[in-house]
Parts: C-alpha cells; sequence; structure tokens
C-alpha cells in the first residue's frame, strides 16, 4: 500500500473530538484511509467499527429512526468508522447529537459527492467538524515508493487504483471504468437521463479545453444546452469533486480579465482516458497542458486556508499560468515544459511591472535550476520534480 503524505495529519485527529470527514473523488484512496486510521486506532488498543454504506445490508441497518442510528453509533465503539456516510438521512443532526452528548464516541466518516453531503449536513457542525480534502496520488508519493517517473505519471495519472498492475492496456481499461463508475452513481441522479449523452459531450469539452480561459456561451452551443444548464453542469463536477475551476486575479485595473475562468479535472490520467489519447507526452500536441495541469493539481491539493489559486491574463494576450495568493500576497507561477534558457518569460515581466511590490516569483520547467532577481522580485527557475514536494510552500 502506497503510504499517503496527509496520514500523519489524520492520525493526530484521532485523538480530537471532532466529526472527521474525508471528501473526494470516487477511488482516490478514502476508504483505503480509513482502513489505515483503523488499522491505527487497534495498534493504540481502541475499540472501533467499521460500517461501508455501498454495502447494502449495511446501508440497510442505518435506515431506521434517528434514536436508533444514534444508539447503534454510540455503542459500536470509541472510533466509529462510516465511509459514504452522505447515505444516512439527516447525518449532521445525529452527528451533533452524539457529540454534544456525554458520550465520547469518535466518527471517522468520508463522502464522495458535496451535493449529497450538502443535503445532510444543513443543520451546522461548525465547531465540531474538521474536513479533510482527499485527492489522487501525487507524483511525488508514487515517485518515492514506486519509483514511478514523471512521464509515465503525466500518461496515467494518480488514481491509486492503476498502482496494482504494470500492464498499460489494464491501466486504461481501469481509468475508462471509473469514468463510466462516475457517470453511472455520481451524475445519474443529477443530470435528467436525456441528457446525459449532452453532459458525456461536455464533459469532453473541457478535457479538450483543459487549461484555456473558457467561454460558457460557446461551450453551451457545442453541446446545445442553455448557459443556465452549463453552469449547473460546472456545479455538479466541483460538487463531485471531479473538476476545478480558478477564476482570474485582478486588483480593478482596466485592461486585466474579469469574471473569466479556467477548468482541470482532478487526474491527468482521467482526462487522457476522456481524450482516449495515452501517447507518450513527447508525442502529444498538448504537452504543455500536461505539464500545466500537474503543477495546478500539485498546488490545488496543497492549498491551506489562507491560500487561493488564480490566474492572470490582460486583454492584450498577456498572462501568467497560475498566481497562488498567500495572506493576499500573490505569487506568480509560470509553467514552462519547453524552456531553453534562464530568462523571465514575458508575461511574468509584465505582471512584476503591474505588481511591483511581488517578492517571489516561480517558473517551473523540465531541466533548468537557477535563481535570479528582476528588481525586488526573486525569481526561482525550479524543475517540475523539484516543483512537486511540500518544500515548494515552505518558500513562500
Amino acid at each position: 500500500m502506497i503510504k499517503r503524505s496527509i496520514f500523519n495529519k489524520l492520525r493526530e485527529e484521532i485523538s480530537n473530538p471532532e466529526v472527521l470527514i474525508l471528501l473526494g473523488a470516487r477511488q482516490v484512496g478514502k476508504t483505503t484511509l480509513l482502513k489505515a486510521l483503523e488499522k491505527e486506532c487497534r495498534r493504540m488498543n481502541i475499540t472501533t467499527k467499521f460500517y461501508d454504506l455501498e454495502q447494502p445490508h449495511l446501508l440497510g441497518q442505518f435506515n431506521r429512526p434517528e434514536e436508533e442510528i444514534q444508539r447503534k453509533i454510540t455503542t459500536a465503539g470509541k472510533v466509529v468508522f462510516i465511509d459514504e456516510f452522505q447515505y444516512i438521512a439527516n447525518a449532521s443532526k445525529i452527528f451533533k447529537s452524539i457529540f454534544d452528548s456525554a458520550k465520547h464516541v469518535k466518527i471517522i466518516c468520508s463522502g464522495s459527492s458535496s451535493l449529497e453531503i450538502h443535503k445532510h449536513l444543513q443543520e451546522s457542525l461548525a465547531g465540531r467538524r474538521f474536513l479533510y480534502r482527499i485527492f489522487p496520488l501525487a507524483f511525488f508519493e508514487l515517485n518515492s515508493q514506486t519509483g514511478m517517473n514523471l512521464k509515465t505519471y503525466l500518461k496515467y495519472g494518480g488514481m491509486p487504483g492503476l498502482t496494482k498492475t504494470n500492464s498499460d492496456e489494464r491501466k486504461q481499461q481501469i481509468l475508462s471504468e471509473l469514468l463510466s463508475s462516475y457517470i453511472l452513481k455520481d451524475v445519474k441522479s443529477l443530470v435528467k437521463e436525456e441528457n446525459l449523452r449532452a453532459f458525456n459531450h461536455f464533459l469532453y469539452l473541457l478535457a479538450e479545453n483543459q487549461g484555456s480561459v473558457i467561454s460558457i456561451h460557446s461551450i453551451a452551443n457545442q453541446v446545445k444546452m442553455s448557459s443556465k444548464a452549463v453552469n449547473r453542469y460546472l456545479d455538479i463536477l466541483e460538487g463531485t469533486y471531479v473538476n476545478f475551476r480558478i477564476f482570474s486575479y485582478s486588483r480593478n485595473l482596466g485592461n486585466e480579465l474579469k469574471k473569466s475562468c479556467k477548468t482541470y479535472l482532478y487526474d491527468i490520467g482521467i482526462r487522457n482516458a476522456l481524450l482516449r489519447d495515452f501517447s507518450s507526452v513527447n508525442q502529444r500536441h498538448d504537452k504543455g497542458i500536461l505539464f500545466e495541469t500537474f503543477v495546478f493539481l500539485s498546488l490545488q491539493s496543497r492549498l491551506k486556508p489562507n491560500m487561493e489559486l488564480k490566474f492572470w491574463r490582460t486583454k492584450d494576450g498577456y498572462e501568467v499560468d497560475f498566481i497562488l495568493i498567500k495572506n493576499r500576497k500573490p505569487f506568480p507561477i509560470e509553467v514552462k515544459s519547453q524552456l531553453t534558457s534562464i530568462q523571465i518569460p514575458k508575461g511574468l515581466k509584465h505582471f512584476l511591472k503591474r505588481y511591483p511590490e511581488t517578492t517571489k516569483a516561480f517558473v517551473i520547467n523540465e531541466k533548468l535550476t537557477e535563481t535570479l532577481m528582476s528588481a525586488n522580485t526573486e525569481i526561482l527557475f525550479l524543475t517540475f520534480k523539484n516543483f512537486d514536494s511540500d518544500n515548494f510552500f515552505k518558500m513562500i
């Protein structure tokens, strides 16, 4: 089993009373983490009980009056694990009641769809729960524990199920089935049956236009849906942790784009499955987008509450791929897959002219490492392999 970098943080939560909730797309490893935490509890001689609510016979046990469910949880063990807890009606009310009672029971649970979870968490659990987002395996996790190289990661991504096979054909089949499972389980209940074909087309267009500023109106015309429906589809994708939107960075200066967004799917392998393209990165016309997505996913999975991720683009075409905002200060990040010499990209130069207070900027590329100064800004050239680690966030 691949040890997840987030595991140590989750292990520390065992001794805290708050409800611990792991959220993420299907098959990103939430159940494995729950089982690893259960194993850790047993090692600490803590009594546990594990409920996988994807199992019909276990789900049936929770289709009962709230008082019975509460009694079941509080008498099951000191730590109770509930996989896919969104299937429990009024889950937040039950968890709140247990937390506020004298019963000292720790609840650790997981969920795949925030749309469903939102319904069940309508009653506030503020101060009573901690949420952790779980993402596919990061490159540094796979590289350090399995020796996977970056080119393979850019082809197949980081879905944990792929680590069980070395067969390229099998990996491609697994990714395709994950896509089908998502459509059948998470989307079918949220999209009208007659619109599933349009939704599939919409998914493909997002994959094809990944990393570009998207036009809702243009996409709506292509899928023959209203702009309102397209925005709802984007909400569904975000609500099931499958796609992320980032918006433009602006301080209200006239020639910067406003209210525009770029989107990124949650895993590179899933995107390649949508496009039906598993060719080597050096043979891809979208090589730059693969590397840009790699950087995005590395950033997105490590964002802290005082951080936000945006992009920057002006009406006259200057752009920076990502602006990482920490404590309201911008840190521009430019991705250059084919950089051949140490030089500041044009878009980054213009950003630094407009925001001279910027203290650090980054240029991520395949081979070159260097540090140079531009006025008062330190510009660090990092390789993709060096970038994808927690050390990056210690630099800002």
